[in-house]
């Protein structure tokens, strides 16, 4: 029973998970604020090409954040970092810390697996991955080089693997009720927040069409 209500509490976490993007938004503590008044449930830090000092310095804010918002915060590559700033949980990818290390290191954080493909979905949930980022859906701004799933993808990925799947890669407001109509549990979404003006209201809009599609959070 227990672990049926922390599934179910994870899955309400993923609905709008927003990705921090320096590049997009030097202030990312203010633009981490102003996504969760808009109603992101989880943040990823992403800070590419940053000191480990300054992670763990941005880390201490967005936890405190998410802690008020009654968000999930995760630490993109960086276990360490992760353990470091009391995270959730950590992202990783196929040429990242493996999984089963990662689950050694710090039993107590949930931790995503970024897939590209449905050989990489399988696999990463029989190394134990709590949750899947599953893309890239579309062509993305932020990743020039990504490999595209695309719609049909997506959905087979969510149709093969029982654990939650996350929409990333390219999505926005025009087609995240497409991508969420697929079977996955919520949107992961860098520049359709980070690169608005106004990231509140971007926040807001995406927040309205997943609570649309899957029903509003409880």
């Amino acid at each position: 029973m227990l672990l049926r209500l922390i599934r179910l509490s994870l899955r309400e976490k993923l609905r709008l998970l927003v990705i921090t993007d320096k590049r997009l938004k030097p202030s990312i503590v203010k633009s981490v604020e102003d996504a969760l008044r808009g109603g992101a449930t989880s943040i990823q830090l992403r800070l590419k090409d940053s000191s480990t000092r300054e992670m763990i310095e941005v880390g201490r804010e967005i936890r405190r954040l998410t802690r008020d918002y009654g968000a999930l915060y995760f630490v993109d590559d960086r276990v360490d970092v992760a353990l470091a700033t009391d995270a959730d949980g950590v992202q990783l990818g196929p040429d990242d810390m493996p999984i089963s290390i990662a689950r050694k290191l710090a039993p107590n954080l949930i931790i995503g697996s970024s897939i590209y493909s449905l050989e990489e979905a399988v696999e990463a949930e029989r190394e134990g991955a709590d949750f899947l980022g599953a893309g890239s859906v579309f062509p993305s701004p932020t990743k020039a080089d990504a490999r595209i799933i695309g719609l049909d993808g997506l959905r087979r990925v969510v149709e093969r693997v029982k654990i939650p799947v996350v929409a990333i890669g390219g999505i926005n407001a025009s087609n995240a009720e497409a991508v969420l109509r697929t079977g996955v549990v919520g949107i992961a979404v860098i520049s359709a927040v980070m690169g608005a003006e106004d990231v509140y209201k971007a926040t807001l809009e995406l927040r309205k069409i997943v609570d649309k599609v899957l029903g509003c959070d409880k």
